[in-house]
């Protein structure tokens, strides 16, 4: 409603005096304010602030009249009384000196500033001012209140009389009433003869005269408060009554609001209680209270002292409350707190010392609210001599306040907008966020879904009709527009602004005329005639239509009451302007669709139809009466009126079911009189005429019924005109601010599938429900509130001198407005179900839940029940908790609901939530039925809490097990700790903290995501490996240390258990990518897992499958049979594949990469033709493999043509990024050079290509060749070398196979499996047959291996050196290779099979990775 902005700001004064102020009081135009010290007045113009003339009264006699106290300005400002404190009352004139002006604004010249405007000297010039006292009065008793009535002064002494006074003749107007004559009584309907006060010594302490309950209310000095009322126009104690309260009895002070017919009384207990008078009977009825809670304030709220002044704002809109021990308050009509600054940065420093709270004597409300004029109490006790007695401009004890305001304080019809607008008296704030959001026009009757893609951009075709959600709560900043300052210069202050539906242009109205500015051209209009501004004085505020500015306003030159159409995009003239006359003054004025609804000063409201007319160019709009109606009778004073709407809501819902199109008419009238909101509706009940009988121009319309009371209390109405089948509820319903007491919302109740209504159940009901923000617009669809709340920033560590403590900016923090907003959904859900009506919280929520915070709501209302349930000290006879949570189920959300509740939930209170929700533990396997991993990893932590171990064991291993099935690795990773930290919980040890996950155990499949391997590991990790391998134990998890700590740990075995369980399920089920992805990512030991399992789930059954599945699994397309094979000059299997290789990494224009190794011995110089053919290197491989197994053991790895390989598979590291390219690319032309390529070759180049796989792929199957290739798998590296079309890796298989005592039903299994390849690709793909003819020597001499068993002893394991020479492109490159140094490998209990495994791992590598051209680094 209000709030602060910036620092306050301290007047200087230009006389020297040493008289410090105690009192201020503005005129009731608010252009001037009066300045008491002891013995001087002083004038002041307001803007700008500046002394205009100052009364210094005689020693003489200031010593016979006493120190000023009090000062009262006539209603026409033209006097002022002040009272004195020995009983004396000086009348002072204030006659102006005409044409002469104290202070002018000075322009540059040559500018076009407004020397011609009609008023221009009024407006813009302090004007000048004399003082001359021209009566005293003298009442010989101390004078305790002044206050002006109309055209009298009524005067409270400290002798119980009462004193009327003229202003003009006062001599023979004086009249003076006795105290103890007037009766007072509960009520007006008691006898007359009430009991009178009966004390000599009762007197009025404070009173104020409330113009519309035509009486004034008093606070007596012994604390009692009541309501002086005269019976009848004459001013007798005769005629005059009184009305106690009968709670009061510490009344201190008192002020009243006239609008809302409202008398605030302060107490000695800091608390203020408002009351208002009932109209019936004449009692005085208590509304509500203000006062701190200790909750929000537990230091000051019982310590404030009792209340010294308060004041209601000009609008009425707000209240100003100080103490005695300091600090300002501001409250809304009905009791809402806005600011405190007894709290937060305005009461403790930036170090946390604790700040002297303000403290005030005496303050005033400046011109429409914009400022407060306060007289610092604390500056008065200041030492004088530390100020420079030479400076002139003394620092006054005046200190102004700035605020910002909201715009329906003064243009309620701004009701039906979604946006808040701020205004100040410089610049409007405003959230709609960027102008082109809005750029396309809303749909108004559809709502589409929400997306949150709306977030910035404009707005989707759908038409939407709230704003993005991010505008409205992404950011707290806000849209400031700075007002024009040619019009502000002229017109200041701004009295009312509006905005439009879409938020892209904006109105304001000031002292004359109006101005208007685009948000999207960033451009204002002003009157291009100045006169034409200047003659009209907007009355009953503004509003937007489409493209039109619809105003109420007065015409000056005519002295005519006018209502004036003016179109956005036009200039701004009354030339262009539709202007129709009215009878009486406009009051306010409100849109609703098409129609224009007035309130004017005869207490009538007068509804006229708007029509636009496409003219020429410019469109006008054209406007007729509809109807009038008289309010006189329910109205007792039209100022009483604050907001005027038409809505479509009406209580015969069940009528828009049948008949939805009448939903959208002008249903009722809702008017809120002086804080009662009186609904009137159209009355049906007499005959109806069709519409199609009538010609809609000459329609009669409806009357409307008597008018009923449906809330009190009510600050604001929010209504939409929209309609949206899905959110019936919220967009047919009416939305209240009511103050303290929250919000409250007028739901409609729908029949379910249009089925009749009961008929006990009422059509409507109202739902009170609390926020924590200060509501400022209602998004209907998005069920959001919006509002705005003062922060704080403290500056004081700015000024670190002492002689700095007087600035303004250490005794006070820099206030800022925010943006905020609030669900409210969860409020009103609950309110239903407290009431029974279930079915119809069901509707509501369904409605909306596409929000995206949906799930947050049905959080928010199970936690509130809960916390308020669990935590109450008396049983609760109807618990709710029970009814909240069979709600819920009704949602898919329901099981995260409960756990993200009980999650935020402390643990004492989970009993209670489960005993209503049910058994966590049935929820978890709901969670598991519903695959919802997540959330059920979320309910193992309360099963963790709430169960044994041996529970939460059995839950974690499902979950588990289907999070391995899921291949769900981080919950994976999770469970594999969370179930070791259960097991070394049960044998009392400390949880094992999860080590950090080591680079092994993204055992290669990191390059799934990341396109690289990353293998490499610390000589300690390699040793723990090579005992893996060689004892062919369990393979380790995520911890590669734990083996060695404990082994024996029945946990990790139990976890193991469940990993192997579950690879060998995706080996049998031949998921080759998922296997490599679950190694990758659990850190699985693939290759010790697959030695064991090498003739079991590692067999391969059906090789043709096998195959089949790989080639889909990777995306791996099956081989063409290009037309030029027979006679290619590639008949060379390996040779084809290396250059096809080398030109798709140029095609893929992937880069290559280098390669090291730590230490390296010199190996078998390799000087082999990179051509050489693969029958003569193979011989070579077999003669000439001569090293001894323990030889073999101290080579880490050869190094091959631009690929790598590290004999354990955990070495590895290979990257995308290298400085090789152009090493690579000689390598190709070398070979190049000396070949010399026909066309036909070049297109069985381009066809390999064409039959490759993506590079992903490539490089994954190569990895898994080179883990199988290691394991002994040989039957898995066959199908892969097959599907690479690898004759290399085929070749090297068969090396192996020939070398070593391979298990003969393994070579068997191999022949069948070729053979059933074979005859499969004769007869379905022809294009293996090629690449199976280059192989069939090999096969040949394969099955007559097989028909002889090997020896054991004659195993003699592969020399790595050889097989490079077949392999290797160039011999410089690959000159080095790695041994070990901390492996010494002297161990002769490795067992053949391990060093048989590195070996074949060895010679896959080479081939493996010379395609993929990657580095290996061994760190």
């Amino acid at each position: 409603m209000y709030f602060l902005s910036g620092w306050p700001k301290r007047l200087l004064c230009p006389l020297e005096s040493l008289e410090q102020p105690l009192h201020i009081q503005t005129d009731p135009q608010r252009a001037f304010f009066a300045v008491l010290s002891p013995s001087q007045l002083s004038i002041w113009y307001c803007r700008p602030s500046v002394l205009i003339v100052s009364y210094k009264e005689l020693s003489k006699a200031a010593s016979q009249f006493g120190p000023y106290k009090q000062a009262e300005w006539r209603p026409d400002s033209t006097m002022i009384a002040v009272s004195t404190a020995n009983g004396y009352i000086l009348f002072f004139e204030i006659p102006s000196a005409r044409d002469k002006y104290l202070y002018e604004p000075m322009y540059p010249k040559g500018s076009p500033h407004l020397k011609g405007t009609p008023h221009y000297k009024e407006e813009q010039c302090a004007p000048s001012l004399n003082l001359e006292m021209k009566k005293v009065l003298d009442l010989q008793a101390s004078i305790t209140s002044l206050q002006s009535m109309l055209e009298d002064l009524l005067v409270a002494t400290a002798d119980g009389f009462l004193h009327l006074v003229h202003w003009d003749g006062m001599t023979n107007g004086r009249k003076a009433i006795n105290l103890c004559t007037v009766p007072f009584s509960v009520d007006l309907q008691s006898s007359r003869a009430g009991s009178f006060l009966g004390f000599e010594d009762v007197y009025i302490r404070d009173m104020e005269y409330c113009a519309t309950l035509d009486g004034f209310a008093v606070v007596f000095n012994d604390g009692r408060v009541g309501f002086i009322t005269p019976m009848s126009s004459r001013f007798t104690a005769e005629q005059l009554h009184g009305v106690w309260a009968q709670d009061v009895i510490d009344g201190t002070c008192v002020a009243v609001n006239n609008k809302y017919r409202l008398m605030a009384f302060g107490c000695a207990n800091g608390s203020v209680q408002v009351y208002t008078i009932d109209t019936t009977t004449g009692a005085m009825q208590f509304s509500h209270k203000l006062e701190l809670t200790p909750k929000q304030y537990p230091d000051i709220w019982n310590k404030t002292g009792p209340v010294k002044l308060i004041r209601w704002s000009p609008d009425s809109c707000v209240v100003m409350v100080t103490w005695e021990c300091g600090g300002l308050s501001l409250w809304s009509v009905f009791g809402a707190q806005l600011i405190c600054t007894l709290g937060g940065d305005f009461a403790y420093q930036s170090d946390g010392a604790k700040k002297d709270p303000l403290k005030i004597n005496s303050m005033t409300w400046g011109s429409e609210g914009y400022h407060l004029w306060v007289i610092d109490g604390n500056s008065s006790s200041n030492v004088k001599s530390e100020r420079d007695a030479n400076n002139e401009a003394r620092q006054f004890g005046i200190l102004q306040f700035h605020f910002i305001k909201s715009a329906l304080t003064v243009n309620p019809c701004m009701s039906n907008q979604e946006q808040v607008l701020l205004q100040g008296e410089d610049r409007l704030y405003l959230n709609c966020g960027d102008a082109t959001q809005a750029q396309n026009p809303r749909n108004t009757s559809a709502h589409s879904e929400h997306k949150l893609t709306r977030e910035r951009g404009p707005f989707s075709d759908g038409g939407l009709d709230s704003q993005g959600l991010s505008t409205l709560l992404g950011h707290r900043h806000w849209h400031v527009v700075q007002i024009h300052s040619t019009y502000l210069e002229s017109n200041w202050p701004i009295r009312f602004s509006a905005i439009d539906k879409l938020g892209q242009n904006v109105a304001v109205v000031g002292k004359f005329g109006f101005a208007h500015y685009s948000l999207l051209t960033k451009k204002w209009k002003l009157f291009g005639n100045i006169t034409q501004e200047q003659n009209m004085v907007v009355t009953g505020g503004l509003a937007w239509w489409n493209d039109f500015i619809v105003l109420a306003c007065y015409n000056l030159n005519d002295h005519q009451e006018e209502l004036r159409i003016y179109l956005r995009t036009s200039n701004l003239d009354n030339a262009f302007a539709h202007i129709t006359k009215v009878q009486a003054d406009t009051l306010l004025l409100s849109v609703f669709r098409d129609i224009v609804i007035l309130f004017r000063a005869d207490c009538s409201i007068c509804l006229y139809s708007i029509e636009r007319r496409p003219e020429g160019l410019n469109p006008t709009a054209s406007i007729q009466v509809l109807q009038e109606v008289s309010m006189s009778r329910y109205i007792p004073h039209p100022f009483l009126v604050v907001s005027v709407t038409l809505t479509s809501v009406r209580t015969e819902t069940g009528i828009t079911l049948k008949m939805p199109q009448q939903a959208c008419e002008a249903e009722s009238i809702m008017l809120n009189l002086a804080g009662q909101l009186i609904m009137l509706q159209r009355d049906r009940s007499g005959p109806q005429i069709r519409d199609k009988d009538n010609n809609p121009n000459q329609r009669k319309h409806l009357p409307f019924c008597a008018p009923v009371v449906l809330a009190q209390s009510v600050e604001n109405v929010w209504t939409t005109c929209r309609i949206n089948k899905q959110k019936r509820h919220l967009l047919e319903a009416l939305w209240l601010s009511c103050g303290g007491a929250g919000m409250k919302v007028w739901l409609p109740l729908f029949p379910r599938d249009h089925r009749k209504p009961h008929s006990f159940l009422s059509r409507r009901i109202m739902l009170p429900f609390h926020i924590n923000i200060y509501p400022l617009a209602v998004l209907f669809e998005d069920a959001l509130v919006l509002g705005a709340v003062n922060d704080t920033v403290l500056y004081d560590c700015l000024y670190t001198q002492t002689s700095a403590r007087e600035h303004l900016e250490v005794l006070f923090p820099f206030s800022i407005v925010e943006r905020t907003s609030q669900i409210y959904l969860h409020h009103i859900l609950r309110q239903l179900l407290v009431r029974n009506l279930g079915e119809q919280a069901l509707l509501l929520a369904h409605s909306c839940a596409t929000l995206p915070y949906f799930p947050h709501v049905l959080e928010l209302m199970l936690h509130e029940v809960l916390e308020e349930e669990a935590t109450s000290r008396e049983p609760i006879p109807d618990p709710l908790l029970p009814t909240v949570a069979k709600f819920i189920t009704e949602f898919p959300l329901f099981l995260q609901t409960v756990v993200h509740c009980a999650r935020k939930t402390e643990y004492a209170l989970w009993n209670y939530l489960f005993a209503a929700v049910g058994n966590p533990k049935d929820l978890f396997e709901e969670c598991l039925m519903a695959q919802d991993l997540d959330t059920a990893a979320s309910y193992l932590i309360i099963l963790q809490n709430m169960e044994v171990p041996a529970v939460s064991r059995q839950h974690a291993t499902l979950l588990f097990n289907t999070a391995l099935e899921q291949g769900k690795w981080d919950l994976c990773r999770h469970m594999i700790r969370f179930l070791k930290a259960i097991g070394s919980g049960e044998t009392e040890t400390p949880p094992a903290t999860p080590t950090t996950q080591e680079p092994s155990s993204s055992s290669g499949f990191e390059f799934f995501r990341h396109r690289s391997i990353s293998l490499s590991q610390s000589a300690e990790n390699l040793h723990s490996k090579f005992n893996l391998t060689k004892t062919l134990s369990m393979p380790s998890g995520p911890s590669g240390k734990r083996w060695s700590k404990d082994s024996d740990c029945a946990e990790n075995m139990y976890i193991d258990m469940m990993l192997w369980r579950h690879a060998r399920r995706l080996l049998e089920e031949i998921k080759l990518k998922d296997l490599g992805c679950f190694a990758a990512q659990l850190g699985f030991e693939l290759i010790g897992w697959l030695c064991k399992e090498r003739t079991r789930a590692a067999r391969v059954e059906d090789f043709v499958f096998a195959l089949k599945k790989l080639h889909k699994d990777f995306l791996w397309p099956f081989p063409v049979i290009p037309a030029s094979s027979v006679n290619s000059p590639f008949k060379n299997g390996k040779y084809k594949t290396a250059v096809g290789e080398q030109l798709l990494k140029s095609q893929s224009a992937d880069t290559f990469v280098n390669m090291e190794m730590d230490t390296g011995v010199s190996n078998t110089p390799r000087s082999r033709s990179w051509l050489g053919t693969i029958g003569s290197s193979q011989r070579e491989l077999d003669t000439v493999s001569s090293h001894g197994p323990h030889m073999q053991d101290a080579f880490l790895s050869p190094l091959l043509s631009k690929g790598d390989e590290c004999s354990i598979g955990s070495a590895t590291d290979l990257t995308e990024t290298s400085s090789m390219v152009d090493g690579d690319w000689t390598m190709v032309d070398e070979n190049f050079s000396s070949l010399s390529l026909t066309q036909s070759e070049l297109e069985h180049i381009s066809l390999e290509l064409a039959s490759k796989g993506p590079h992903k792929s490539q490089v994954q199957l190569r990895y898994l060749l080179h883990i199988f290739m290691e394991a002994g798998c040989l039957d898995w590296c066959i199908i892969i070398g097959l599907i690479l079309r690898e004759s290399s890796v085929i070749n090297q298989v068969f090396s192996i196979m020939q070398s070593s005592d391979i298990d003969r039903e393994i070579c068997q299994n191999i022949k069948t499996g070729l053979y059933a390849v074979d005859k499969w690709a004769s007869t379905d793909c022809p294009g293996y047959k090629p690449f199976l003819n280059i192989i069939k020597p090999q096969i040949q001499k394969l099955s007559e291996i097989a028909e002889e068993q090997v020896q054991p002893e004659a195993f003699q394991p592969v020399n790595p050196s050889k097989v490079t020479e077949q392999a290797s492109p160039r011999a410089e490159e690959s000159r080095t290779s790695s041994s070990h140094g901390s492996n010494p490998q002297s161990d002769a209990g490795s067992s053949s099979a391990g060093r048989h495994e590195e070996d074949k791992s060895k010679t896959e590598d080479e081939d493996s990775f010379q395609e993929g051209s990657y580095d290996c680094i061994v760190s």
